[in-house]
């Protein structure tokens, strides 16, 4: 049997928002958890702020999971800035005096639709850790998987052209709706681009609508 996944939502989401991707996991054979958050424990980070309370939920569930399962590994499944939260807890540099070390029990990091990089300066702070502390795929013995989403030209769709002009500096690129290809994949990582698929579970499809979850599934 595959190692439990734990899956983090992604910015100012809650868990009820996967736990259609997580049955699913589960059915195929693959035991998925999702960490236990509602929206509103995101606005504490709003603005740039330490993201360590939702790392924090994280951890906690992280480490049920390993008990739950009796297992010495888990794989973490992060959307969106999920995706880069699991970077930070993966490492062993202090984060506003905060270590996790998690990479020792982590098997897989799955990114879907993670915007690695940015150009919002509310972001700069966070993200400028996270790549200037681990860039790339940066620990060897866990395996990176990026996943992007190709379903919207940002110069077609005027949001898209915002989101991903921030984020990269080029409106006109492709992507999810929200993170452009560029920005949701990392240097060393099993990078893979899925065609229409969205950003958003609001939105489907979305990386976790079956058959798009299907598609990277089996790189775990």
């Amino acid at each position: 049997m595959p190692y439990p996944s734990v899956i983090l939502p992604g910015y100012l989401a809650g868990s009820q928002d996967y736990e259609i991707m997580a049955n699913h996991m589960n059915d195929r054979g693959f035991p998925a958890v999702v960490v236990p958050l509602k929206w509103w424990e995101w606005l504490p980070t709003v603005g740039g702020r330490s993201v360590v309370p939702i790392i924090d939920r994280l951890d906690q569930t992280v480490k049920q999971v390993l008990q739950t399962y009796k297992t010495d590994k888990v794989n973490i499944i992060g959307h969106s800035a999920g995706g880069w939260l699991a970077r930070i807890y993966l490492g062993e540099k202090a984060y506003y005096d905060r270590t996790w070390q998690a990479k020792a029990w982590v098997s897989h990091l799955v990114t879907l639709g993670t915007p690695h990089t940015s150009q919002e300066p509310w972001t700069k702070k966070n993200l400028g850790f996270v790549n200037e502390q681990y860039p790339g795929a940066f620990y060897p013995d866990v395996r990176y998987i990026c996943v992007a989403g190709k379903s919207v030209l940002g110069k077609n769709n005027w949001l898209a052209y915002q989101s991903y002009n921030l984020t990269i500096g080029d409106g006109n690129a492709w992507g999810d709706g929200i993170t452009p290809i560029e920005a949701a994949h990392l240097e060393g990582a099993n990078n893979i681009v899925i065609e229409d698929v969205n950003h958003s579970p609001k939105q489907p499809p979305w990386y976790g609508t079956k058959s798009i979850t299907d598609r990277w599934l089996v790189h775990l």
